[in-house]
């Protein structure tokens, strides 16, 4: 027979297993709650970005808060939802600048349009369950940008081979990309294994900059100790950058070649035709000699005839002329027709160039609406096709007159919201124009205008300062002129927050003020019942017993009360009647 209290431990267990089915039910009684959400998310700047936060089980009700966590980890609440049925209702509470601002979609997700680079944050999602439950994660945001088009800027000048020192070979140029990309360097479609280190037989130099935009760009400038055989060689450099899901992308620039100078060594001299095998030809007959050197660039030739040991000079050398001399000027917009003219037997032949790219045959340059792009150095090159390497040149410098033309490094600002005072950005102000513009900036501490990477005339100045929430309001110009015109830019920044450690510090000032207003008042207030006879004494002589105070004229305040509230004439009074004792 089984003992009384086992029969009431059985008759007690469905309760018990009831009342754990009820815990079980009640939101309050969950012990954990978990939350899924991918913990990095990857867009191109410039797309719509959904970032989930999945609470795992089943719910009948939670609530979600997505917040933004700055750089010095401080969280800012930006939305929030609860579960009504099968959809999350709520909204955004703070964009923090931001625009197009966010928003949050029925199923819980932080939705951000047209994602720029000051979107790379860490946003944190809490879910809440009940009262005390709470789980959350953090999702981080990356946002990739395409870099614009590769720009180099050979070194047109004539390099030395005999120098024994790595010389300037070009300088690279990509703007405006995010993360930073690479540069490698080729030449004749084979990469350069060069380092970073200064030596004498190749190097390079790489500098990044994040522009007011948030985006990165990066220059590269190659050194090498060149030989003969780089004459005929072609460079070019490579951009490497990252996009979403591990994929790459590479812009390549154009290919150049290079002018160097080394002197001649060797030199050869036949006869072209007609040729026999004992070397013999008739009177009357046509000969072509030809004779080459090594040197470059190409050495002028003088051919002599030997007769009765007398050395008579061959007349073959080329006279080049320019009709409108070696330097013009045009106005923005202006044309141009300009002819070359040479001398010589047998008949040469003319060809125009600008940087190396022919324009065409013949000796005349025709130009119309000129433009900054047009400005430079065109080249007349005078040439015998009987005779090789035998040729003259002349060069043509056209400056293109105009107001200035500005570009500025970056303009679109970086992500609303996401500047912190004190934060550090670098400006760049590019110009040209003829006579070369002059650079000034609204801020003190800006660079003396220099000649830009990429060179076709432009020059551009720098500046580099601190945010503060005055420049979020006014930004900071740029401003280009000469006799022509002139032309400005301003950069803005948006919305700047304060600092953390700055706005702990300014509410503590205020406490502090407070506080000593307070105690100031108080030291004024008991200084002035202290002015008076009698003002925190124990009693006054014929002051009636503790337990039985007499009653003010109104017959309703307490005696404290009036104590406070008259002053002057009134207290007088008062202490001529010895009616109360006066507290401090």
């Amino acid at each position: 027979m089984e003992p009384p209290d086992a029969w009431a431990r059985t008759r007690g267990a469905p309760r018990l297993l009831v009342l754990a089915l009820l815990l079980g039910a009640q939101p309050d009684a969950q012990a954990e709650v978990q939350v899924s959400v991918p913990p990095l998310v990857e867009v191109m700047r410039g797309e719509s970005v959904a970032l989930n936060c999945t609470p795992l089980g089943v719910h009948d009700y939670f609530m979600l808060e997505w917040y933004l966590a700055d750089r010095s980890g401080v969280r800012h609440r930006l939305a929030s939802g609860e579960l009504r049925g099968s959809e999350i209702q709520g909204g955004v509470h703070s964009s923090r600048g931001r625009s197009p601002p966010y928003q949050l979609d029925s199923q819980g997700r932080l939705m951000l349009a047209e994602a720029q680079v000051g979107d790379e944050r860490d946003y944190v999602c809490v879910v809440t369950v009940g009262a005390t439950v709470t789980a959350e994660a953090t999702v981080r945001l990356q946002v990739f940008a395409k870099p614009e088009a590769t720009e180099v800027a050979p070194n047109r000048g004539t390099l030395s081979v005999t120098d024994d020192i790595a010389q300037e070979i070009a300088t690279c140029n990509s703007r405006n990309g995010n993360p930073a990309p690479k540069i490698t360097w080729h030449r004749n479609g084979e990469p350069l294994q060069v380092p970073m280190e200064v030596n004498t037989e190749g190097y390079m130099t790489s500098r990044t900059v994040r522009e007011a935009s948030g985006l990165q760009s990066l220059t590269s400038t190659l050194y090498l100790r060149l030989r003969k055989t780089d004459r005929d060689a072609s460079f070019h450099c490579s951009v490497h950058y990252l996009l979403p899901k591990g994929q790459h992308g590479r812009l390549d620039s154009p290919p150049f070649g290079l002018t160097l100078h080394y002197p001649t060594e060797h030199v050869q001299f036949w006869v072209g035709s007609p040729a026999t095998t004992e070397g013999w030809v008739r009177e009357g007959d046509s000969v072509q000699l030809f004779c080459r050197g090594d040197g470059s660039p190409s050495p002028e030739y003088t051919f002599y005839r030997l007769q009765d040991k007398q050395e008579d000079v061959l007349k073959i050398n080329l006279e080049v002329e320019l009709s409108n001399g070696e330097e013009l000027a045009l106005p923005l917009g202006g044309s141009l027709a300009t002819n070359c003219s040479v001398k010589g037997l047998p008949t040469p032949t003319l060809r125009w160039t600008k940087d190396s790219i022919p324009l065409g045959d013949g000796p005349t340059l025709s130009l119309s609406s000129v433009t900054f792009d047009s400005a430079g150095s065109y080249t007349c090159e005078a040439s015998m096709p009987t005779v090789p390497l035998l040729s003259r040149n002349r060069i043509l410098r056209l400056l293109v007159e105009g107001s200035p033309e500005l570009r500025p490094e970056e303009t679109l600002p970086k992500a609303e919201g996401s500047w912190t005072e004190g934060d550090e950005v670098r400006l760049v102000c590019s110009a040209r124009g003829y006579p070369e513009p002059k650079l000034k900036w609204s801020q003190a501490g800006g660079h003396p205008a220099e000649p830009a990477p990429g060179g076709q005339g432009w020059v551009s100045s720098s500046l580099t300062l601190k945010v503060t929430s005055a420049l979020s309001q006014d930004g900071v110009s740029c401003e280009a002129s000469n006799p022509h015109g002139n032309a400005r830019h301003v950069f803005h920044f948006g919305p700047v927050a304060p600092q953390t450690s700055q706005a702990g510090v300014a509410v503590m000032a205020v406490a502090i003020s407070v506080g000593l207003l307070l105690l100031v008042v108080a030291a004024f207030y008991c200084m002035r019942r202290k002015g008076r006879p009698g003002c925190c004494r124990q009693g006054e002589k014929g002051a009636p017993p503790s337990g039985d105070p007499e009653l003010s004229h109104s017959g309703s305040q307490r005696p404290e009360q009036t104590g406070l509230l008259m002053g002057g004439a009134s207290g007088g009074a008062r202490r001529g009647s010895g009616g109360f004792r006066d507290e401090c």
